[in-house]
């Protein structure tokens, strides 16, 4: 795990400060400098373009992982890498010019509830195109064992970049619509940033020649655009579907609640930028007890850090929400819904990494498809009766069914689970930890009250992880930073 443990303590590191920026964004310039209608735009226009991106990458983001250790001579590794490159092409150049021939038809379809959508159709294209392309420059990365940067500039950039672009908003230098653009090019040059640094690690060789086993990488492709396609629907289609229901004004409350749940998933985003590599090696090489021990220490270690960052937003998601605008407080059950799912999709660890590497990837799409459609009809159930509740309720029941599914395949075709003594004993700790502090709050204001509630959970779980040792990482990490030894 060692280096799984330092890139990941990096990414983390990263990813959290890439959150911290997105939580000022979220929480306080988007309400304050924003209106609700065109705060609930962005919302819905960078969830259709991350639900349009895996059909526009056309799966290569995760095919170059998989099949990159598998090419042994440098002839045949350069010609897998240049129709890597050149591969998406074949969905993006035919999207885009049916949107061009469309763009009337498309824009009222997708307007039908909310004009304001109409306007922004080539605003998703683009992001979808630049957030494909970056992936691929991420993957490019990836497999020279190197997400450090990758992972700063997918979490951390494009945050950075809309806070600017929030204050040129405030202080009038750039009116609505240049901000629209602006947001545009903050993900178009994150992407071409991401090109310059992938291609300064391994440039390219551009070799037009046949690559041995084409036909599987092809299929393979293919394939994981439905796999991509499934896990980024999970994830937005209820944005998506918000837009046809409600006021788009109600995707921002839905936003920020989403934003503060996701938090949780922050260390299995992190961790899952070097699992996907390691796992394939592990696969391509046949090493099946390396791939069974990396799999339970991954769960075991995210169930445990995303446990802790549960906890801290559990228990203080009462005060939070007197700290910001009173009209984004409807979103108190999708926090607390949507925080259960990331914790339970945490526990799987490598789970997605195994099987998105494995020959038996063909069957967990096709379940994962009639998922989405299990999804969508709930969310055609849910969200007329409970708004933004029912949307919660929606992907709460579909990404549960979704892991449930993946973790008894990968134990049936493998014989191999992430169940501990250890993972029991944490989640017993956590529930107990939920029932003692979350109706009880110290008698100061909210920030105040945040503040040292948090402290008393920190310490309080810091010390029973290391007490009783349950994971050798963990405790590892914390005589270290704490310098206990």
């Amino acid at each position: 795990m060692g280096i799984i443990a330092s890139q990941s303590f990096k990414n983390v590191l990263s990813t959290y400060l890439g959150f911290f920026i997105g939580a000022i964004n979220t929480l306080f310039l988007y309400t304050e400098f924003l209106s609700d209608e065109y705060y609930g735009m962005v919302g819905y226009m960078l969830s259709l373009a991350y639900v349009i991106m895996p059909l526009m990458a056309f799966g290569v983001h995760n095919t170059l992982v998989k099949f990159y250790s598998s090419f042994k001579t440098r002839v045949s590794l350069n010609s897998f890498l240049t129709l890597m490159l050149f591969l998406p092409f074949i969905i993006t150049i035919p999207l885009s010019f049916f949107n061009y021939i469309c763009y009337d038809v498309i824009g009222s379809f997708l307007s039908q509830k909310n004009v304001i959508i109409k306007g922004y159709l080539w605003h998703i294209i683009i992001i979808a195109l630049a957030l494909a392309y970056f992936e691929v420059f991420f993957a490019w990365a990836k497999v020279q064992m190197q997400t450090v940067f990758g992972n700063f500039m997918k979490e951390v950039f494009h945050r950075v970049g809309t806070m600017i672009l929030l204050f040129f908003l405030h202080f009038k230098v750039v009116n609505v619509e240049q901000f629209m653009i602006g947001l545009v090019g903050v993900y178009v040059l994150r992407m071409l940033v991401m090109n310059v640094y992938a291609f300064s690690i391994k440039p390219p060789v551009i070799i037009f020649k046949r690559v041995n086993g084409l036909k599987n990488i092809l299929k393979y492709s293919f394939l994981i655009i439905i796999a991509g396609s499934v896990a980024t629907i999970l994830l937005d289609v209820d944005k998506v579907m918000l837009g046809h229901y409600v006021e788009i004004k109600e995707i921002a409350y839905y936003n920020v609640a989403i934003f503060i749940a996701t938090v949780i998933a922050v260390p299995q985003l992190s961790m899952h930028q070097i699992l996907l590599p390691l796992s394939a090696k592990y696969l391509n090489e046949k090493k099946m007890d390396e791939l069974e021990d990396l799999y339970r220490k991954s769960s075991l270690n995210l169930f445990i850090i995303s446990g802790f960052i549960f906890l801290l937003i559990v228990l203080n998601i009462n005060q939070l929400y007197y700290i910001i605008p009173k009209e984004f407080g409807g979103g108190l059950f999708v926090v607390l819904i949507i925080s259960v799912t990331k914790l339970y999709d945490a526990f799987l660890g490598s789970n997605n990494a195994i099987l998105f590497n494995s020959d038996y990837y063909r069957v967990v799409l096709f379940l994962g498809v009639a998922l989405v459609i299990l999804m969508i009809v709930l969310n055609i159930i849910f969200i007329p009766l409970f708004g933004i509740n029912g949307a919660a309720l929606a992907t709460s029941i579909a990404v549960f069914a979704y892991d449930s599914i993946k973790l008894l395949f990968v134990y049936q075709k493998f014989k191999i689970h992430p169940f501990t003594k250890d993972i029991f004993r944490i989640a017993i700790l956590i529930t107990l930890s939920v029932f003692l502090f979350y109706f009880w709050e110290f008698p100061f204001g909210p920030i105040i009250n945040i503040a040292l509630k948090s402290t008393l959970i920190t310490g309080l779980y810091l010390f029973v992880i290391y007490r009783f040792k349950f994971s050798e990482d963990i405790s590892n990490q914390i005589e270290r930073y704490l310098k206990i030894k």
